[in-house]
């Protein structure tokens, strides 16, 4: 055999792992109704329907979807997402949509609902990640939940006693979110709740924990920052909300949050540390909202 003959096959990574397909399928990382969290539907040969009424696969008994709000189904090798003319429409990955074919891990959102697409080989493993996101994530805004921020709080206690650095926190929510919602509606909520996490992890540092902590409440833990400092970062972020333009379908959302800082003291644990900051929040609240105190 002449070295001409001799030939180098460089094969990609792809074909180096398993390719067993799994059954197609939509899991539910976000819904008002805590029963739907990480439900799995699989895709089979015929379309599945979503909507309020009864006689669909996917049933979402919430005003804000429509009896027969879109489906899913087959062509060829590919899943498309059709919307069935719903009153509030069909978003995947955060736009509107009348029919779209789906790709790997986009994600629909259907009313106050948000459903996971996963496809391809190595199904398991992605639905036990999505699964796994789900506990640290919170699904609608994209930022760390409740659960991982106590966690980073339990961390970054100790540690600052250790190396006796500062701590500090920052609760803040929107102001009169419930007439946000009466006025322009649930998705309307949805939509300030995401804008404002999004522009808020923008402003803070690589370090610094953001969570959403509960409905319209978020919290964030700030290494190495005292009273001052978080003080400071707090009125960057109520004058930055303040000014940010929120639209949603045409019309302006004015929104603004209140926020209160507190800084880890003496023997305080995670709970006691939240708690001051909130403490805080609620005199900004009564003080007349808009406002950072500290």
């Amino acid at each position: 055999m002449q070295d001409s003959d001799i030939k180098t096959r460089v094969t990609p990574l792809e074909e180096l792992r398993p390719q067993t397909k799994g059954q197609d399928c939509l899991v539910v990382i976000y819904s008002s109704d805590a029963r739907q969290f990480g439900k799995r539907y699989i895709l089979g040969d015929e379309p599945l329907t979503v909507g309020r009424g009864q006689e669909n696969r996917i049933v979402l008994d919430n005003d804000s979807v429509s009896r027969r709000h879109c489906r899913a189904e087959k062509r060829g090798s590919n899943w498309f997402i059709v919307d069935l003319d719903s009153t509030n429409g069909t978003y995947v990955n955060d736009q509107q949509v009348t029919e779209l074919a789906l790709r790997r891990g986009d994600q629909i959102k259907i009313g106050d609902t948000i459903v996971k697409f996963l496809s391809g080989s190595d199904l398991e493993a992605q639905y036990h990640e999505t699964i796994y996101n789900m506990t640290i994530v919170d699904g609608l805004t994209g930022i760390n939940n409740k659960r991982f921020l106590m966690e980073a709080l339990e961390r970054e206690i100790p540690r600052a006693r250790r190396h006796q650095r500062p701590l500090a926190v920052v609760m803040f929510d929107i102001d009169h979110f419930k007439s946000i919602n009466d006025n322009y509606g649930h998705l309307a909520g949805d939509y300030v709740l995401k804008e404002l996490a999004t522009l808020v992890k923008g402003r803070l540092r690589p370090d610094d924990v953001l969570g959403r902590y509960g409905g319209e409440e978020f919290c964030a833990a700030l290494p190495e920052t005292n009273t001052p400092g978080a003080a400071s970062i707090a009125e960057d972020l109520r004058r930055r909300i303040e000014e940010r333009r929120f639209v949603f379908e045409g019309e302006a959302i004015p929104v603004t949050v209140s926020l209160g800082c507190a800084e880890l003291d003496g023997e305080m644990d995670v709970l006691q540390l939240v708690k001051a900051a909130d403490e805080k929040l609620y005199e900004a609240k009564r003080g007349g909202r808009n406002k950072v105190c500290s």
